[in-house]
């Protein structure tokens, strides 16, 4: 194919937001089904049920979603009774989030459906591939981050 063109469906870029789309779908139907939940708030109520007291922020650092996205999301579940939002006594300008008790319990719901999900995923791929694929996706990722750092 010439160099002036461009297959979207074979160019890597692409291809693991498809990916990513796809699996956040399936898992944000069921979850919506059952819990309720937006893609934004299981990603939330996930990172939060693993690391409690963090920072709408770095909440959004580590979920890669924008801070509109993680600021609806944070006022929805807090509506829902599911986090709770305090003042950092440190720096009062900082709010740190916890899953409530009715937060907590649907983390614990919602572990072992996404393991078992990515299990039945990644059980296409022997255990070597899974570690390679594993290696790779790390690998690109940092070389995407370092991409998009300026020099």
């Amino acid at each position: 194919m010439p160099a002036s063109q461009l297959k979207l469906d074979r160019f890597v870029p692409y291809r693991p937001s498809v990916l990513t789309n796809t699996i956040s779908r399936a898992l944000a139907l069921g979850y919506a089904e059952r819990f309720g939940l937006t893609i934004p708030q299981w990603r939330i109520v996930a990172v939060l049920g693993h690391d409690p007291g963090l920072s709408a922020v770095e909440v959004a650092k580590r979920t890669v979603m924008d801070k509109v996205s993680v600021s609806r999301a944070v006022t929805a579940l807090e509506s829902d009774g599911r986090l709770i939002r305090r003042v950092d006594s440190s720096d009062r300008r900082r709010s740190l989030l916890r899953l409530s008790a009715a937060g907590r319990a649907v983390y614990r719901e919602i572990v072992p459906l996404a393991r078992s999900y990515e299990m039945r995923l990644l059980s296409t791929l022997t255990a070597s591939e899974r570690v390679a694929f594993d290696d790779l996706l790390t690998r690109l990722t940092q070389q995407a981050s370092a991409l998009n750092t300026p020099r």
